[in-house]
């Protein structure tokens, strides 16, 4: 007898263990996923023991229906620490269980620092998977003025879109149809320097589509009528505009060197402007920027449509993509009398402005 009831509890303690090492782990397994694999096999079953005994606690949401709301992870912080705020905020409905099954998953490892959307409508399993990955899924791609389409270019492969350089230099050169503006012959100029708030996934006709739709929002009526005031169109506005974005290093002088080349071309002068000429001479290798400075005389000779030493009024097109302050410049220029003007000596990003050839020669400096 005695040895019959060894054999049963020898057959039990089997049966048992055979339920421990199979059974419940595989199905915890079925219900959470695969337990992480540098658990040994003692903690696969305490894991998957504890999730089972949760239930539909890691399934079902906290509140359904509940709106989102912002959470931060910070760097280096402690899985304990997030499981009490989170269920602090009222975002999961127990603490334990979501820190018992971000072990069993291996997740309590590889949360990620960052700034969460959440809400108490997901569950703790989605939560856990969410700071998986700190990856927003909107980017702020900035603009900024005075950037030529290539510089906005070379600003992409870094800034979070998945938008080769070459695929929004082939959309951005086929000029979009904005209300009120003929003649384009690309869509430089009408880039609108801003920052734009964008999905990850979008497209270089997206893209483009939102930075010209930026221009065409900022095209307003009294902008147009500024410009009409000059005797510009807007292309013609916008062509000028991006010279004076380039010249004003100061916002404040603007107007000024904006009515500098109004008057230049209210009575046939050429515009001499030195950035039409870096415009025309492209990238430069040797100073790694687009824009080379200074300009050697060899460069004012440069043969380009682009280059006003050579050629009278505007060039074909706009040189970079202004901005409001460049913008509104042209639209209402300073009154003044100026035809010249030259960078001061001891007084950096500021302009000395002459009427006659002979004042701008007596403002070079000593």
């Amino acid at each position: 007898m005695r040895r019959y009831h060894l054999i049963l509890i020898v057959l039990v303690l089997f049966v048992a263990a055979y339920f421990a090492l199979f059974s419940v782990p595989a199905r915890a397994s079925r219900l959470y996923g695969p337990p992480a694999a540098h658990l040994t096999i003692s903690q696969r079953i305490q894991y998957s023991a504890i999730l089972l005994a949760y239930g539909n606690t890691l399934t079902d949401p906290s509140n359904p229906g509940a709106p989102e709301q912002s959470f931060f992870v910070g760097e280096g912080e402690a899985v304990g620490s997030v499981a009490s705020r989170l269920w602090e905020s009222g975002l999961i409905s127990d603490a334990e269980a979501f820190r018992a099954y971000l072990v069993y998953t291996g997740f309590d490892i590889t949360i990620q620092a960052g700034t969460y959307l959440l809400s108490p409508s997901m569950s703790i399993m989605d939560i856990a998977q969410e700071m998986q990955d700190a990856t927003p899924a909107e980017i702020t791609f900035v603009v900024l003025p005075g950037w030529r389409m290539e510089e906005i270019a070379a600003s992409l492969p870094t800034s979070g879109l998945d938008i080769a350089p070459e695929e929004f230099l082939a959309v951005a050169n086929d000029p979009f149809k904005i209300d009120s503006v003929d003649g384009m012959i690309s869509n430089e100029g009408f880039l609108f320097p801003d920052a734009y708030i964008l999905p990850r996934e979008t497209t270089a006709e997206q893209l483009v589509d939102a930075l010209t739709r930026g221009f065409a929002q900022h095209l307003t009526s009294d902008l147009r009528e500024g410009f009409a005031a000059q005797g510009l169109d807007v292309y013609q506005a916008v062509t000028l505009a991006s010279i004076v974005e380039r010249e004003a290093v100061q916002a404040d002088e603007s107007p000024v060197i904006a009515s500098v080349y109004i008057n230049r071309l209210n009575i046939g002068m050429k515009l001499d402007a030195d950035p039409t000429v870096q415009y025309a001479l492209g990238y430069d290798f040797a100073g790694q920027a687009w824009w080379k400075s200074p300009l050697s005389l060899d460069d004012l000779r440069v043969n380009s449509p682009y280059n006003t030493y050579l050629i009278g009024g505007l060039p074909p097109g706009p040189i970079s993509n202004p901005g409001t302050d460049a913008l509104r410049a042209v639209a209402f220029p300073a009154d003044t009398p100026y035809f010249y003007f030259r960078a001061r000596c001891n007084d950096p990003g500021y302009h000395i402005f002459a009427v006659t050839f002979e004042e701008h020669l007596a403002n070079a400096c000593p």
